[in-house]
This record gives C-alpha cells, structure tokens and sequence, in this order.
C-alpha cells in the first residue's frame, strides 16, 4: 500500500507541475472561446487525502456580479457574496429578518440561515412554518440562487404586496441559501465537481482517498470532454453524422466506432482509469436516518441493499445533522424544499416504495394536489414519488427510453422501481411528518424543440447555444497534446453552467418559477384561527356560565399530516382558557386536546365556569397547534 501510495503522489505531483509548466510556457495568449476561465491562483481544499489537495483558482464570468455590492441574478453568487446579502438584509429589515449560524461545515464554514417573520406578531415558533434548503449537491448552485431569489422577493415585497406583507405576518420562513458551502466554493472557485462534502472519500474502494481528480489540462477553467481518433471498429464513438459541424459525438452501434471519448484528466494513479476518485464521494443526500443503508462494501454479507455515498452512518456529516437538529427544534415547520438540478422536476418520498405504498391516503391526495399546483406554475412537465414517477419518467422533455435509445443504449420494457436510501424526502415524510420536496431544477440543456417532435435533440441544444446565445457554451474541439494519451481534442459542452446548470441567461427565469412554487407551498401552510367565542348564562344556575369557543384552520394543509400523528412527531392541537380573578372551572380541564383540524374544519370547545357575584374582567381562548400556530380571543366575563 505505501508502494501505492507513493506512486499516486508522484502522479499526482506530475499533474499539478504539468499544469503549471504548460500554462507557464505558453509563447502567447491562446484563442480563448467564451466560457474560458482564467486561473489566478491556487485554491486548497481541506482534508488529508492522497491526492493532490490544491487546484489553480479560476476567474469565470459566471460568477461576476454586474455592479459590485449589488443584488442581481444574471450570475452565480460565492459563499461570501450570498453572506454579505443576508447580513445586509438582517441589517436592513431588522423587525423581520434574523440571521444565525446553524452550523459549521466540514471545512469550519458557518452555515447561515435567515428567519424571515415579523417580530412583533409573535415568536417565529408560535407560527406555522416553511423550511428552505438550498446548495445541498456542489454542483447543483441553480438551488442556491433559488433560496435566495426567494428571500430577497418576499423582503422586497413586505410593506408593498398585501399578500407578501400578510404571509411575513402570520407566518415563520426560514431560508438556508447554502448548506454546503464547502462543495459549492470548490466547484466555483475551481474547475472541480463534486457530488456533496468535501471530506476525503475512497470511491473506487482502492484504499486511498481522492487520489485521482480531474485535471483542467488546458487552463480554460472547465473539467471537458476528449475525444481520440483511434482506427475504424476500435472506438465506441462517431462523429454525430446529423451534425454538419462535425461537433456532436454519438455512441457507434455498428461496431465501427473511431473515437474514444473521456473525461479531461490523466490516470493518476495508473489504475487504467481517468478521474474515478475525486474530491469527496460522499452524499449529504444519502445521509438521513430514515431507510438509510450501508455504503458498498460495507455489508458483510454482500446480499443486502446499500447506498453509494451513505456516509460511515446516519447523519454522520455535519451538514446534514445541521438540517435533522434545526427542524427537530422546529416542529412549527410543516413543509419543506430541498433543491436540486439537472431534470425539471416536483419531487418528492417515497423513495423505497410507490405513493400507494406508504403514504396514508389523505397525505398522497395533498402531495397530488401540490404536484398538479407545481406543474402549473413552474410549467416543469413531471412530478411524483422518487421511487417509481422519477425512476420511470426520466429527465427533461423525454422518457429515460428515449434518451437511451440516443445515446445506444436498452432499457427495461417494463417501467421498474429504483429505490435509494438515506434520502432526505423518505426522511421528511416517514420520520418527520412533513410535506417534503426535493424538487429537481434545470433540464440538463433541453430548452427549444425545434422541430416540435415533443424530444430535445443534442443538435437542437447546440442550435439553441449558437443561436440564441453566441456559441457561448460549446467549446469547439480543439487539438491538444494530453500526457498520458498523446494528441487530443478537448471540447464538448460547457459541463457546469448548461449541461448541470443554467446559462446565466436564463438563470432567473428558472430560478424565479421554482420559487413561486415554494410561495405557494408557504401559502398552503396551516394556520389556527378563534372563529367566535362568545359567553353564554347556564339556565337555572346562578353565577354559572359556558364559554364556547370555535376553532378553525384557514390553511390548505391541516395542522398535522396522518403520518405525523402516526410518528408522533407533533401533539394534538390544544385548547385552552384562562380566567379572570373570580371566575373557576367547574367539573373541566382549562386545556383540551382536540385532534388536528383540517381545511376550514371547526371544532367547538365548551368550559362551564362560576363566577363570584360582581366580577367583571376577561376571559382569553386560545388554540395551541405544533404546525398550525398559536391564535387567541378575549372574551367579557360579567
């Protein structure tokens, strides 16, 4: 293993000096296409890893900010840059805005957090509540610029949108832009993708940790594709023949393939293979305790599920134990969103088994009905379970058949089941009782159908990027001396900001349909209500009254789903009633349980009391719901 070892620093150490030379030899400034990054110094990952742990710093567009200190969405916003934004709205809007570190992350970055509620309303735990998690994945920043463009469209509407202004009233919101900011800084910061934490991994069960990432071998900021021409029949690849530029490449089904094509990048650690350890491996979103499974190789008996990227155990990650303790301490929260990117779609648990399965009937028509409300309003063609609709509808305009079919592959005729563990929505329905997203931005690059076939085609993708946006992000083939592999092209499509996420383009088109999905789901919150209270003479009684007080839930959703009864995450909504000097409860309790309310149910609750001659004051009603609120009336005694 030391032997091993050794030679993975050496490959490793070959990589970075090459990299270095070759940028530092150049006779000239090279013919750099557009989406060109240029490297300004070098950035360090944290960890002990056998591989390299250093990576030249890039300075893309993609990241510059119009005008400096400015809010806008036409680029994709640092670590610092969201940072400084919610400290200047917690400064700006001080009665509604509190801001607070949830955490640390793995590199020792706070994680930061805003609650959006008015203080002077209530406590934001005595309100019904919506959690919002954005930047899970690394790579997948769409999520965060969704978070935020949420936060910043309900602070700038308070005061001047009735309905805004009223939701920030009566209602808690909490906002965590980027919950991993560690993976979300590399992939910004460096030509490197990661899937979540940057804590050292052994992905390919080797032995060593992170000991083969990629390598930007041309300085241009971005981790391409490269093709080799190799004789007739020994490749796997084609020139897409429909493509007259001569750009595509297309999986060969004849047997005739004359291209070999991979990811930019050397075999540091002479294993025959190129990349297949990079930063990090594991998942934040594998990483919940519920239904949560082994990672491979981890199950001595070899027969049993398990979950790549699961982490040692549950929760073992300080990120995700960030989101698990917030919300255990929040229960007033009844939904939640956990963005992600690459396939439009409204996601949500099961994740091991289909809606019927394991949802109670009354939770599956409520997420049925959130589906069909998120696809009107984010026009996102698919919603459903994790387990079976995402595992069977596939991603953008087309089914997992059809663009195996493109790409030379088969599918299973009949639709299968793919389940997956630890997953953050089986966590939020099944364990926490929450209505639970983890909804899927983005389409991967399959914006215009040309043609109108109702498929998104490679070609009409490139045909959108020249078209519509200068060519921008296909860097054309071009030659290239690779170390390992000799001569090269290096080129393909811009894998960071088309294929994973937006053009900053388009960005705030998308970013803004998601989070008007998610204004609507803090719309549908449940919310408790006195609907009359009244005190009543008990005939033939002296000094004796009734105090009937009706309570109702002016909330889409009902103060607790069946499954957060069932798991007991939340108590039954309460009753209450305090008195006046003078006045006393007779023969019942001032606090009732009264189940959960649902939509415009009413509950009548009665307390007889008596009252000593001559006492005059008030009584207060009050109903004390975990996920509904807290709403109270006062009523005259005497």
């Amino acid at each position: 293993m030391k032997k091993q070892a050794r030679k993975v620093i050496f490959f490793a150490l070959i990589a970075g000096f090459g990299f270095m030379a070759a940028t530092a030899q150049e006779p000239g400034p090279r013919d750099r296409t557009p989406f060109e990054a240029k490297p300004t110094k070098m950035y360090t990952v944290g960890g002990i890893r056998h591989g390299i742990s250093y990576f030249p710093r890039v300075d893309t567009p993609f990241t510059k900010p119009k005008a400096a200190g400015e809010l806008d969405f036409s680029h994709y916003h640092t670590y610092d840059e969201v940072n400084a934004f919610l400290r200047q709205w917690a400064g700006d809007y001080p009665d509604i805005v509190d801001l607070y570190s949830v955490g640390k992350s793995f590199e020792g970055r706070d994680i930061w957090q805003i609650t959006i509620n008015n203080k002077s309303t209530g406590k934001d735990t005595d309100k019904p509540a919506m959690f919002i998690e954005g930047n899970r994945h690394s790579g997948e920043v769409t999520a965060a610029e969704s978070a935020l463009w949420f936060a910043w469209h309900i602070l700038s509407g308070y005061g001047k949108d009735p309905a805004l202004t009223k939701l920030v009233d009566t209602k808690a919101i909490y906002v965590r832009v980027k919950n991993n900011p560690d993976g979300s800084e590399l992939y910004l910061n460096t030509a490197q993708s990661n899937r979540s934490t940057v804590r050292p991994y052994d992905d390919d069960r080797d032995g060593l940790l992170d000991e083969d990432p990629p390598e930007d071998l041309d300085g241009d900021g971005f981790i391409l594709q490269v093709r080799k021409k190799v004789a007739a029949g020994k490749g796997t690849m084609i020139v897409d023949p429909d493509d007259p530029s001569g750009r595509l490449m297309k999986r060969a089904t004849d047997g005739k393939g004359d291209y070999v094509v991979s990811s930019e990048g050397i075999d540091n650690d002479g294993d025959g293979r190129i990349n297949e350890d990079g930063i990090g491996g594991l998942d934040l979103h594998r990483n919940y305790p519920e239904n949560w499974r082994p990672m491979p190789g981890q199950d001595l008996t070899g027969r049993g599920w398990t979950q790549g990227g699961a982490g040692e155990y549950p929760l073992s990650e300080t990120e995700t134990r960030a989101v698990f303790t917030f919300l255990l301490e929040h229960p007033n929260v009844s939904v939640v969103q956990t963005m992600d990117t690459t396939v439009p779609m409204l996601l949500h648990g099961p994740s091991t088994s289909r809606m019927g399965e394991s949802m109670f009937p009354e939770d599956m028509k409520i997420y049925q009905f959130l589906d069909e409300q998120g696809k009107r309003i984010t026009g996102y063609p698919n919603a459903g379970d994790t387990y079976w609709d995402y595992a069977n509808l596939g991603r953008g305009d087309r089914d997992m058949r059809a663009m195996a079919a493109e790409m030379g592959f088969e599918m299973p005729r009949e639709p299968q089941g793919r389940p997956l563990f630890g997953h953050s929505p089986d966590f939020g329905y099944l364990y926490y009782g929450a209505v639970w997203y983890g909804d899927e931005l983005w389409n991967g690059g399959r914006v215009k159908d040309y043609d109108g076939d109702g498929r998104i085609t490679e070609l009409e993708s490139l045909r959108f990027i020249d078209e519509e946006l200068g060519g921008r992000y296909f860097k054309p083939w071009t030659k290239f001396m690779n170390p390992t592999l000799g001569e090269v092209e290096v080129g393909g499509f811009n894998p960071k900001f088309w294929r994973q996420n937006p053009p900053v383009e388009i960005l705030e088109e998308w970013i803004k349909k998601e989070a008007m999905f998610n204004l609507f789901l803090t719309h549908s919150l449940p919310q408790v209500k006195v609907f009359s209270a009244e005190v009543k003479p008990v005939k033939k009684e002296a000094d004796t009254f009734e105090i009937v007080a009706v309570f109702t839930n002016e909330g889409y959703l009902p103060t607790a789903l069946k499954m957060a009864d069932r798991v007991k995450i939340v108590r039954p909504d309460a009753a209450s009633v305090r008195l006046p000097a003078g006045a006393e409860l007779v023969g019942v309790r001032g606090r009732q349980d009264i189940g959960f309310i649902k939509q415009n149910e009413k509950k009548e609750v009665r307390w007889k009391i008596k009252v000593k001659p001559g006492t005059t004051g008030e009584a207060e009603v009050s109903i004390l719901s975990t996920r509904g609120g807290i709403a109270r009336a006062a009523v005259k005694i005497g």
